[in-house]
Parts: structure tokens; sequence; C-alpha cells
């Protein structure tokens, strides 16, 4: 049967001499595998095959078979033209740890439309905002994604509760007596990133390259105290380089 969907392309693994195998995070069902024949030939309309590169969000007409592993794509069109994301150099560098995270947190192949639509615009808002808000947006998403997962933190930054313990996922009165929690500052700005409803604000947001790099670090160790298969990322070191 056939369906239609949109879906962001996670990753694209060349399969043969002309065909790809893409994982993409859909609407509909998702994180699902799809075979494309075809689509690195020399023929004209493989020239279709640049739409499929990892961060693209497509309009997708599927066909889907609960017993396979491996589904194939009828019909895909771009569903979003960006500007700047894949040419921006910060932009781009960004998209690769969205991209990571979401594939390191996702495992099985369920429909979760209310995550699809936050990646979803999460990218579009990559693509339109300003770098300084664009660099902001890896540790808006890793919070938000984290709540959505079922895993987030209680409570707020107040000067009664300004520590925010990583284990226990709480804002706290008193350091706690393990190392993985955060300073005053970096709770502070959690719980600013926590309450930001417009993306364009996390612009307003000022860090410096190392408070940034910590506070991202720790988001996911808390990622892998809550997700037991959560695997160390290669993106994070290479995301804090062009950063700086």
């Amino acid at each position: 049967m056939l369906h239609k969907t949109p879906g962001i392309v996670l990753r694209a693994v060349k399969y043969g001499d002309t065909s790809l195998i893409l994982s993409i995070f859909t609407e509909l069902f998702g994180i699902q595998s799809y075979i494309v024949n075809g689509a690195r030939s020399a023929k004209p309309k493989a020239a279709k095959g640049n739409l499929l590169q990892p961060g693209n969000i497509l309009d997708l007409v599927v066909y889907h078979h609960d017993q396979k592993n491996i589904q194939r794509i009828s019909e895909f069109k771009l569903g979003h033209a960006y500007t700047s994301m894949h040419v921006n150099i910060v932009k781009n560098t960004v998209a690769l740890y969205l991209i990571e995270l979401l594939q390191k947190s996702l495992k099985q192949p369920e429909a979760s439309p209310e995550l699809y639509h936050f990646a979803a615009e999460a990218f579009r808002a990559l693509d339109r905002e300003s770098t300084a808000a664009a660099a902001n947006i890896p540790l808006y998403f890793t919070l938000k994604l984290a709540a959505m997962l079922g895993f987030s933190f209680a409570g707020h930054y107040s000067s009664y509760t300004p520590f925010l313990d990583l284990q226990e996922g709480v804002f706290t009165d008193l350091p706690p007596h393990h190392t993985q929690y955060l300073d005053e500052r970096s709770s502070e700005i959690t719980d600013q990133l926590l309450q930001v409803t417009q993306l364009s604000d996390l612009g307003k947001i000022e860090l410096n390259k190392e408070r940034r790099r910590n506070m991202l670090y720790a988001y996911l160790e808390f990622y892998k105290l809550h997700l037991p298969d959560f695997k160390d990322m290669h993106s994070p070191p290479i995301l804090h380089e062009i950063l700086g």
C-alpha cells in the first residue's frame, strides 16, 4: 500500500553501482530504511538523487510493510528548500549534530508525529535564523528532544534551587554529592533554554565556547543516564571547533 508522508533524511549509504539506502525519520512511521534504485546513475532523472542528502526534508510517497526491514520509495520531492543550511559552515555543522543525535536516540520504527514536527521545525529554524541563534540550537534541541523522549528536568532555576542535578534530573538547593551536576550559571542558562518558545530568541543567550561545550557534554551525559544504549557521538568535537 502507498502512503504519503514527509520525512527528514538522516543518512545515505551507497548500495551497489547506482543505488542508495537511506535512513529517514518519517512522520507516519518513525525512523525507516529505504532503498532508492538508480539514484546515482548517469541518467538525467538520477539528478533527483541530489535531493537525498542528510538534513533535507522530503515529501515522500512510500510503500510500507511492517514485516520488512527495508522499504521502497515510489516518489519523492523536496519538501523544504534551504537557503543557507548547506552552505553556511556553522549551520551545516549544527545540522550534522542534530542528525547524529536523532540517529543515536531513535532506535525503534515507531510513529511520533509530534517529535517529527519538532525536529523538522528545528531544521527549518536552523536555516532561517541568525548564526548566533544557530550556535545555541544544539543545546536547545538536546534538551527538548530529551523531554519528548520522556526524560526531562523537574523544577526551575532560582536563588533557592541554583544547581541542576543531572543524575536526579532536578534543580536543587545544594550541590549533590557527586560530579554530575551543573554550576549555578549553567543551571540558570539551562532553565532559560527550556523556556524558549521562539527559536530566534536563542541568539540573545550569550555563551562563550567553553561553557557551551561543557553544557552540551553534560546534557549528553544526561542522555547516557536515561538511554542505556546511547553511544558517544562523533560530531560534538567538530561542532565545538567550528563554533569556537
